[in-house]
């Protein structure tokens, strides 16, 4: 793309102040993306007796190209207009997830989507890049001024989360929420026992979800012992990590998209596997690790306070449902619903992940001293 450094305009300021690297990276995971909705939501759709076979494909084709144009949209924001964006967009989320309480539709005995024409909507998703954003401005300020309880009202904010979640039941989106939080606040500088208390919480918390809610006790038993339940899935996905080898069986010749009910969603990686071999998986998961590791080290530089911890947040979240999917096709933790960003179907899912990577980028561009010096929220990171 050639675009002169005198180019003052809107595109050219951005194109020589975002981070290019970490924006290509995360175009190659969508067109990783395209990749893997051709290879495994034919198989899928057909089985379900979908009126196209490529019905999957061409959806995510939409969502895919949508999350593209909202990701560089919220690039080209400032960071103030971030943190407006992000309070809007949790004050919406937030309401939308309570609503589905009451309006949701129930799915495996599960409220957390809405029905809209054509799609179903998952609220909570957009909660975690806006809640990353405005609990690092509430931690920002409550450094900036002892008056302003930031902590406290982060922590009041989470539990209302907190509870909207436990009532669905997501169990899985709210460990992920409360762990991005948890790294927020260890990097504003808390002290050590702090976080050590806090640790000891969240291990009571999964203690406490594993006694009252049984999806959550029956998944943790069969990842401890196989022979406890159903395991087919995670055995398919074993199996075509076997079947795939080195270089896998071909574009179009694996088996297991045949079986897995989420072939195309939550277990796309192993149809990778299967299809394209351990070197293609390795190459997804460099990617995902050159993002978030590029990300942090950039922000060892950052001097604004609020900059830092909110993208560590997003940064995080995005590291760590990566994680969760991988992981859970691995049979390395037990299973959980949640898509490979960008990679995986999901409509709710590549829109809220694009919104939080556009913050990423929008917060991670390079900024004058002028510009830094003007935002309302500026305060020195700790050391």
């Amino acid at each position: 793309m050639a675009v002169s450094r005198t180019d003052t305009s809107t595109l050219g300021r951005w194109w020589w102040s975002v981070d290019r690297w970490t924006l290509g990276a995360l175009l190659a995971l969508i067109a990783i993306g395209y990749v893997m909705m051709l290879a495994a939501s034919p198989a899928v759709a057909q089985r379900i007796g979908a009126a196209s076979r490529h019905m999957f494909l061409e959806r995510q084709v939409f969502y895919s190209t949508l999350a593209v144009i909202v990701m560089v949209g919220c690039s080209l924001l400032t960071p103030r207009w971030v943190l407006r964006f992000a309070m809007l967009g949790a004050l919406g989320a937030l309401a939308l997830t309570a609503l589905t309480l009451v309006a949701g539709t129930e799915i495996k005995g599960a409220r957390r989507w809405l029905s809209l024409p054509g799609m179903s909507l998952q609220p909570s998703e957009f909660l975690k890049p806006c809640l990353a954003v405005v609990c690092a401005w509430l931690m920002a300020e409550g450094k900036r001024s002892r008056r302003f309880p930031g902590l406290i009202l982060a922590f009041i904010l989470i539990g209302i989360v907190a509870v909207l979640l436990k009532q669905q039941p997501d169990i899985g989106m709210l460990a992920v929420i409360v762990a991005v939080f948890l790294a927020q606040v260890f990097v504003s500088g808390i002290n050590l026992m702090w976080v050590v208390a806090g640790a000891g919480g969240v291990a009571g918390l999964a203690v406490l979800a594993f006694m009252l809610h049984g999806h959550v006790r029956s998944r943790v038993q069969r990842f401890l012992d196989p022979e406890a339940g159903d395991n087919f899935q995670i055995r398919m996905s074993l199996e075509a990590f076997g079947n795939g080898g080195l270089f896998g069986r071909g574009p179009g010749e694996g088996r297991v998209k045949d079986a897995l009910p989420d072939a195309h969603a939550d277990f796309v990686f192993p149809v990778a596997a299967e299809e394209f071999g351990l070197i293609a998986c390795l190459i997804i998961l460099a990617i995902f690790a050159f993002v978030v590791i590029r990300g942090l080290v950039r922000l060892m530089h950052e001097r604004d306070i609020f900059v830092a911890l909110a993208a560590t947040g997003l940064l995080v979240q995005f590291g760590l449902q990566a994680f969760i999917n991988m992981g859970s096709s691995l049979h390395l933790i037990p299973t959980k619903g949640m898509t490979l960003p960008f990679v995986s179907y999901g409509g709710s899912s590549s829109i809220a992940l694009a919104i939080g990577m556009g913050f990423l980028l929008a917060l991670t561009r390079r900024r004058s001293a002028r510009a830094e010096e003007s935002q309302p929220f500026a305060q020195p990171v700790p050391t």
